[in-house]
C-alpha cells in the first residue's frame, strides 16, 4: 500500500494531476460523442448548415417543375380544394403537354363536396327530374380517377398522429424488401395512423408516397425520411416513390446493418441514407424558374419546354395554405419545393450523406490532437499556446470542410475541437491554479491580522493601504440578543460553553448576512454589525438586508427549538434566545478606518447611529425588526411592512416614521396581516389628530380581532401615551413626533 502510494506520487510529479485530468476528459468526451445528447447533435447539424450556406447545390439541370397552387391561382379560380375536374383538367393538360410523371404534394382524402350526387342531396330547390339527371352524372372523383389512369400520377398520401381507421388493405402499397442483417421496421420512424385517398382516386394511381416532412428538434428541415411506417405499413416517401415509377422499379430494396439503414436501392440508382433511412437534403438556393402557376396550367398559357420531359410535382406556395417551411439555405421554402430538392439532387448526384466510417474518424481526430495538447501544452508559452491552438483548430475545420467540398461527405469538427477546447482549457486552468497558490499563501500570511476582503483588496490595488473613505448609500443593520446577560449567568461556572452557545448563534446568523451579499462589520460581544452595499455595488442592498433580517430570526428559531430539546434531555433550564433588529438606509462614509498601525473597513453616519437606536427599540415595540423610512419605501413590494411611530431620535433634529417587518410577500397579502394593518393606521391616525377616544376604541377593536398578541406590546404603548396625553395634552404644534428619551 506505502509503495503504490509512493508511486502514484511520483508519477504525478512527472505527468502532472493536470494531465490525468485531461486524459479522463478526453475519454469522457469520447463516452459523450457516442451517447450523442441533443445539444451535441445541435451543434453538429448547425455547423453542417453553415457548410450549405456558404457552398449549397449548384444546379447543372431542371429536372422538376413545379405546377404552383399559388395566390394568384386561388384568386383567379377560387378557394382551395378545387373541384376535382379542374384537377383532371390539369393533369390531362400536364400530359398533353409532356410531363414524365405527375405527383402530388396533396392528399384527396375525402368524396369531392361538388360530386353530382352530393349536389343533388344538398340543393333545397331543385326538381325531380333535375336531382335524377345530375345523380346520373359521373362523379368529379371518378373523372379525376379516369385522367389519373391515363398519366403516370403518384399520388400523396400523410401520416397522422393517431390512428383514425382501419386501413383498407385492398388498396395497392409499394412493395419494399430488406437487404442486410437486420430488418428496417425498428429503425424507421414512424406514424401511428395513415391518411389515404379516397378508394376510386387511389387505385387508378401509379404510385403512392408519403409527403409527411419530419423537423428537427429547432425546426428546420435537413433531412427528409425516404422510407416510413405509417399504421403498420412500411411506405416511401412521394419523392422517393416518383423515382420508383419513373424508374420501373417493382420493389424497392433497403440495405441495412447492424447500426440502421445505409441506402435505398432502385433500378440504376443508390440513395444514401442514415440510420433512420433519411436522406440529408443537399440544398439549392431557391429557383423561381422551376414554379408554374395552376392557373396558367389550366389556361394552356405555359410553353412546352417548362413541362416536357420533367418530373411534375403539385403543391402550393400560398401562405393561406400553411405549407412553408424553413431550411438551412431559407426560412421560407414551400414544402413542395423540398420534395424537388431531394429529387434534383438524387437524379444529378449530388448527394450529402455521413459516411460509415465518419464517427471513426471524430474519434481518431479528438484523441490524436487531444493527446498532442496533453502532451505539449504545458511546456509552451503564451504565445505559442495561442498559435498552437489556432493551428488545431484550423485543421480540424480544414478537414472537416475538404470531406464537404471534395465528396460531399459530412464529418463533424465540432466534437474534436470541443474535446480540444476542454483539455486546452483545462490546462491553462490548471496552470492558473498554481500560480494562485502561491497568492494564497501570501495572502494567508496577512489574513491573520486582517478581514479577508480587505486582504483581497490589498493584495488586487496595494495603494488601498491609507486612510479614509468614501461617501455612499448603504443600508445598515444592527442585531442584538435581547436578555443575553441573564442567558450568561446561567454559564458562569461553564464559560467554555457560553463561548460554545455564541458561536453556535453567531454562525448561522453571519451566514445568512453573507449569503444575502451583506458584508460584518465587526461582533460586539453577542451583537452584529453589518451593511449593504459596500465594498461591492448592491442594486437591490435594502430588500437583501430585510431578507437577511427574516432569515436571521428563522435560524434564531431552528437554534432554539434544538437548545429547548437539548435543555429537556439535559434536565437544565431552558431561556430562549430572542433577537432584536434594526434596519437603516441611508448615505454614510466607508472605507478603512483606523490608525496608520492597525484599521478597519467600517462605516460611520447619521444613518449607522439611527440603525443603532432602531435595533434598540425592538423590544419596546413588540417586534424583532424594525427599520427606517427609506428601508421601507424600496421594500414595500416584497414585504409586510407596517407603520409603527413617528419618533424623534435622541440627539437628532429630524424626526423619523418607523416601520416593523412583519414578514415576506405572502404575509402581506394575506387577510389577516391586512386587517391588523389597518387597525394600526386608523389608530394612528387618530392618535396624530388627537383623538384619543377614537385612538383607544381602534386598540380595543384590534385587541378583540384575530393574532391581536402581535400588536399588543404596541397597543399598550400608545395607550399608556393616550392616557398621558390625556391628563396632560400635546402643545398645540405637536407634529405626532414622539421623543425617544433613551438612545
Amino acid at each position: 500500500m506505502k509503495r503504490s502510494k509512493i508511486l502514484r506520487r511520483w508519477f504525478a510529479r512527472k505527468f502532472g494531476f493536470a494531465r490525468l485530468m485531461c486524459l479522463a476528459l478526453l475519454i469522457g468526451f469520447a463516452g459523450l460523442r457516442l451517447w450523442d445528447p441533443p445539444p451535441i447533435q445541435e451543434l453538429r447539424l448547425r455547423t453542417f448548415d453553415m457548410f450549405q450556406l456558404i457552398d449549397p447545390r449548384h444546379k447543372a439541370a431542371r429536372p422538376v417543375t413545379i405546377v404552383d397552387i399559388d395566390d394568384k391561382s386561388l384568386a383567379r379560380l377560387g378557394q382551395w380544394p378545387w373541384p376535382r375536374t379542374r384537377i383532371a383538367d390539369m393533369i390531362l393538360n400536364l400530359s398533353n403537354l409532356g410531363a414524365v410523371a405527375i405527383g402530388f404534394d396533396v392528399v384527396f382524402s375525402e368524396p369531392d363536396r361538388l360530386n353530382p350526387d352530393i349536389v343533388a342531396s344538398q340543393m333545397r330547390y331543385l326538381d325531380d327530374v333535375t336531382r335524377a339527371r345530375l345523380r346520373e352524372l359521373p362523379s368529379n372523383d371518378q373523372i379525376l380517377s379516369d385522367a389519373i389512369k391515363r398519366s403516370r400520377v403518384v399520388l400523396g398520401e400523410t401520416g397522422q398522429p393517431v390512428a383514425t381507421s382501419e386501413i383498407d388493405k385492398t388498396l395497392p402499397f409499394t412493395g419494399v424488401a430488406t437487404v442486410g442483417e437486420e430488418g428496417a421496421d425498428h429503425f424507421l420512424y414512424a406514424f401511428p395512423g395513415l391518411l389515404r385517398n379516397v378508394p376510386v382516386i387511389e387505385t387508378s394511381a401509379a404510385g403512392r408516397g408519403l409527403f409527411t416532412i419530419k423537423t428537427e428538434r429547432d425546426g428546420l428541415i435537413r433531412r427528409v425520411p425516404m422510407i416510413m411506417r405509417a399504421q403498420g405499413n412500411i411506405m416511401p416517401s412521394l419523392s422517393l416513390e416518383i423515382l420508383r415509377v419513373v424508374t420501373s422499379t417493382p420493389t424497392l430494396l433497403v440495405r441495412t446493418d447492424k447500426t440502421g439503414i445505409r441506402a435505398i436501392r432502385l433500378k440504376g440508382l443508390e440513395i444514401p441514407t442514415d440510420r433512420n433511412g433519411q436522406l440529408w437534403v443537399h440544398y439549392a438556393r431557391q429557383d423561381p424558374s422551376i414554379y408554374v402557376s395552376a392557373a396558367d396550367i389550366l389556361d394552356n398559357n405555359v410553353s412546352p419546354g417548362r413541362i416536357s420531359g420533367k418530373l411534375v410535382l403539385i403543391g402550393t406556395s400560398a401562405v393561406g395554405l400553411n405549407d412553408i417551411k424553413t431550411t438551412p439555405v431559407s426560412s421560407t421554402m414551400p414544402g413542395v419545393e423540398i420534395h424537388a430538392q431531394v429529387l434534383e439532387s438524387v437524379l444529378s448526384g449530388a448527394v450529402i450523406s455521413q459516411p460509415n466510417y465518419a464517427l471513426g474518424v471524430e474519434l481518431l481526430a479528438a484523441l490524436i490532437i487531444g493527446l498532442l495538447v496533453i502532451i505539449f501544452t504545458p511546456n509552451f508559452g503564451p504565445v505559442r499556446l495561442v498559435l498552437a491552438g489556432a493551428m488545431f483548430a484550423a485543421i480540424l475545420v480544414g478537414v472537416s470542410w475538404f470531406f464537404y467540398a471534395r465528396y460531399r461527405y459530412l464529418i463533424d469538427f465540432t466534437y474534436p475541437l470541443l474535446s480540444t477546447t476542454a483539455i486546452y482549457l483545462t490546462l491553462i486552468f490548471a496552470s492558473f491554479v498554481r500560480e494562485q497558490r502561491q497568492r494564497v499563501q501570501i495572502r494567508g500570511m496577512f489574513a491573520q491580522y486582517m478581514s479577508p476582503v480587505l486582504v483581497e483588496q490589498l493584495a488586487l490595488a496595494p495603494e488601498k493601504l491609507v486612510l479614509g473613505g468614501e461617501e455612499r448609500e448603504m443600508t445598515i443593520m444592527f442585531s442584538d440578543v435581547r436578555g443575553f446577560t441573564t442567558i450568561s449567568e446561567t454559564y458562569k461556572h461553564d464559560p467554555q460553553g457560553l463561548t460554545a452557545l455564541m458561536n453556535r448563534f453567531l454562525t448561522p446568523l453571519t451566514n445568512v448576512i453573507i449569503e444575502q451579499k451583506g458584508y460584518i462589520d465587526k461582533y460586539m460581544g453577542d451583537a452584529i454589525m453589518a451593511f449593504w452595499n459596500a465594498p461591492l455595488d448592491d442594486t437591490q442592498h435594502e430588500i437583501n438586508a430585510c431578507e437577511a433580517a427574516i432569515r436571521m430570526l428563522e435560524q434564531i428559531e431552528l437554534v432554539n427549538k434544538e437548545r429547548e430539546q437539548e435543555a429537556a434531555e439535559g434536565g437544565h433550564v431552558y431561556i430562549p434566545l430572542n433577537v432584536g433588529i434594526g434596519l437603516n438606509t441611508g448615505m454614510g462614509v466607508v472605507g478603512n478606518m483606523g490608525s496608520d498601525r492597525k484599521f478597519n473597513y467600517s462605516v460611520l453616519g447619521d444613518s449607522v447611529n439611527l440603525a443603532s437606536r432602531l435595533e434598540g427599540q425592538s423590544k419596546e415595540y413588540g417586534f424583532p425588526i424594525i427599520v427606517g423610512s427609506r428601508t421601507a419605501l424600496a421594500a414595500k413590494d416584497k414585504f409586510a411592512i407596517l407603520e409603527l411611530d413617528f419618533i424623534m431620535v435622541k440627539g437628532k433634529t429630524e424626526p423619523e416614521v418607523i416601520y416593523a417587518i412583519a414578514g415576506r410577500e405572502d404575509v402581506m397579502h394575506s387577510a389577516a396581516f391586512q386587517r391588523l394593518r389597518n387597525i394600526t393606521i386608523e389608530m394612528l391616525g387618530c392618535y396624530r389628530g388627537r383623538d384619543w377616544p377614537g385612538a383607544l376604541a381602534a386598540i380595543a377593536r384590534g385587541r378583540a380581532s384575530e393574532d391581536a398578541d402581535t400588536l399588543e406590546k404596541l397597543f399598550k404603548l400608545y395607550e399608556t401615551r393616550i392616557k398621558d396625553f390625556q391628563l396632560n395634552p400635546p402643545p398645540d404644534d405637536w407634529s405626532g413626533a414622539y421623543a425617544l428619551l433613551t438612545k
